[in-house]
């Protein structure tokens, strides 16, 4: 038997955004090189400290729902190794999804609609910040290195262009060596900015694939004296919001029929505008006012290669007449169970009515 280390990964019950929070279980394993999901028992944790219980019934149940290589702890002695493991609160009795597990939510619809075999992509942006001011990182607060208009910024390349390209490739390496599917990177429209790309995956491998990414994250900035921010709205002014859009198609999209088949999604998707903007993350108004390559909030419209449009039609897709889209409204800072859960019940049932424990924000 040889002794690992694993770190349990869950979210947290913050409103109006969740968070990620982690803690190490020394467990053994026997000759296999890594642990597998049937080796991770269940734990517990103290929910009166994460939002999620009161201090006089405080206990929550870890259980463990995917398991991956650490690749940032690596093996032991050569041989396997430490392991991250995504895990789902369950109340006390074990067997009640706790009311803040947006997965379990998601679980059970991606079962109903599973014959519509949908894929996920999810373009995940985010700001890094200087660790110890509260300022995009490598912004001076004045001077001539301020950062000029944006413009040049995106997809850019040199440290006059870009800050934190060392953060951004060992990120990459880190999700590459967990086996994530982590899709590509690239520098964004405000310096400092940058995006990454999960998918396409099915529903709940696609968000718990985001959540993972997201702490690898978290964990790599750390290390070089970086935090990292979702707030769809990072600097006020002139710049670019961060988002997270979102892919998706479905064995109907990438049919014969394809194109028709999205054009009836689009319009369902419009019926219920209000009902996903209240779960595609808080404080959204501040990032689609219709400018910076938004819609506005308060309308929705599709359009193809419309990147001001609430859902855009790619290029490829309208000449194809099969694919996917994009679905431009969520913020950086969103639940991905939410999100995936919306837009299955919307495109694949008969509409999307979020629970009131999800609502992040109206319109």
């Amino acid at each position: 038997m040889r002794k690992i280390r694993a770190e349990y990964i869950w979210v947290d019950g913050q409103k109006p955004t969740a968070k990620l929070r982690s803690k190490t279980k020394i467990i053994e394993i026997g000759d296999t090189a890594y642990a597998k999901l049937e080796d991770i028992p269940e734990w517990g944790f103290d929910g009166s400290s994460t939002c999620q219980a009161t201090t006089n019934k405080s206990d929550c149940v870890l259980k463990p729902v995917k398991v991956i290589p650490d690749p940032l702890r690596g093996k032991i002695r050569g041989e396997g190794g430490n392991v991250l493991v995504l895990c789902e609160v369950f109340l006390d009795d074990g067997k009640t999804p706790h009311p803040t597990n947006t997965r379990a939510k998601l679980r059970e619809v991606a079962e109903k609609y599973k014959e519509a075999s949908s894929w996920f992509g999810i373009e995940q942006e985010y700001t890094l910040f200087d660790e110890y001011n509260d300022r995009p990182f490598r912004w001076p607060t004045r001077g001539i290195h301020y950062p000029g208009p944006q413009g040049g910024y995106y997809c850019g390349v040199g440290a006059d262009e870009v800050y934190g390209q060392q953060i951004v490739e060992k990120h990459t390496e880190a999700c590459l060596n967990a086996g994530l599917k982590i899709a590509g990177t690239n520098a964004e429209v405000m310096p400092a900015q940058w995006e990454f790309q999960v998918g396409p995956l099915s529903p709940l491998e696609v968000a718990d694939q985001l959540w993972l990414a997201r702490w690898l994250l978290y964990r790599v900035a750390e290390t070089m004296n970086a935090s990292v921010k979702l707030h769809p709205k990072p600097v006020d002014g002139d710049w670019n919001g961060a988002g997270a859009h979102t892919n998706f198609s479905t064995n109907a999209t990438r049919g014969e029929n394809g194109l028709k088949e999205i054009e009836i999604a689009c319009e369902k998707l419009k019926k219920f505008h209000k009902e996903h903007i209240a779960v595609y993350g808080a404080y959204n108004d501040r990032r689609l006012t219709g400018r910076h390559e938004t819609s506005s909030i308060n309308e929705f419209r599709y359009g193809v290669s419309d990147r001001g449009a609430s859902v855009r039609i790619p290029w490829i897709t309208a000449r194809d007449g099969v694919g996917y889209v994009e679905d431009r409204r969520p913020a950086a800072n969103i639940d991905p169970n939410k999100v995936c859960t919306a837009l299955l019940d919307t495109i694949c049932g008969e509409g999307f009515i979020p629970p009131e424990d999800w609502i992040e924000m109206k319109i």
